[in-house]
């Protein structure tokens, strides 16, 4: 088998160790926390990275009046389906296609990620925006706007007394191996088939 067509296959089957490793950890630091509560996102499910830290956030959540984490939300059942998909379309791919299929397959595991990255977005946002009216402490800006208390997409934020963290996780680094190596499988082919005319 060709080189560019094992590469292909790695970069089908990488993105399979979401369903082992967490995508996401947000992580919440405050004084009255010595040990940091933290909540890993798999592509099915949410963890607690102690115990009962999601337990704890969600009696946070009902103070200030943030929703609750449910135990499930529909792209656990969504996402999952989508990896397998485009799992069997890229083996299929360095099965059967040119390299110019590589480069199709890489796009749209791009646009699949985006789409899932921007969900991400959308979901924190209504999280830390959609407040209960009837929340027992309401808290507001300093130009009377209600405050809002959505977790930072990337990178760290100061929310109140809390200094949340949001980063990726194994699982995502797993996710953008793949998609990259679909692009280097893409040169691999390009090169081979160039050597070949020669």
């Amino acid at each position: 088998m060709k080189k560019s067509r094992i590469i292909m296959v790695l970069a089908a089957l990488l993105p399979l160790l979401l369903f082992v490793f967490p995508l996401w950890k947000i992580t919440l630091e405050a004084p009255q926390y010595p040990t940091p509560l933290g909540m890993y996102i798999y592509i099915n499910d949410f963890a607690d990275a102690n115990p009962h830290d999601i337990k704890n956030i969600n009696l946070m959540n009902h103070y200030v009046g943030m929703k609750y984490i449910p135990d499930a939300i529909p792209e656990f059942k969504i996402f999952p389906i989508g990896i397998l998909i485009t799992t069997v379309i890229g083996l299929i791919i360095a099965w059967r296609a040119n390299h110019k299929w590589f480069l199709y397959w890489f796009i749209m595991m791009v646009l699949v990620s985006t789409a899932g990255l921007i969900d991400f977005y959308l979901w924190e946002y209504d999280y830390g925006h959609n407040l209960d009216p009837k929340a027992i402490m309401k808290f507001t800006n300093p130009d009377g706007s209600v405050m809002g208390f959505q977790p930072p997409f990337f990178g760290s934020k100061d929310i109140l007394n809390f200094t949340a963290h949001s980063y990726p996780q194994l699982g995502a680094y797993c996710l953008g191996g793949g998609i990259a190596l679909g692009l280097v499988a893409y040169y691999f082919g390009k090169k081979e088939k160039q050597t070949v005319k020669t």
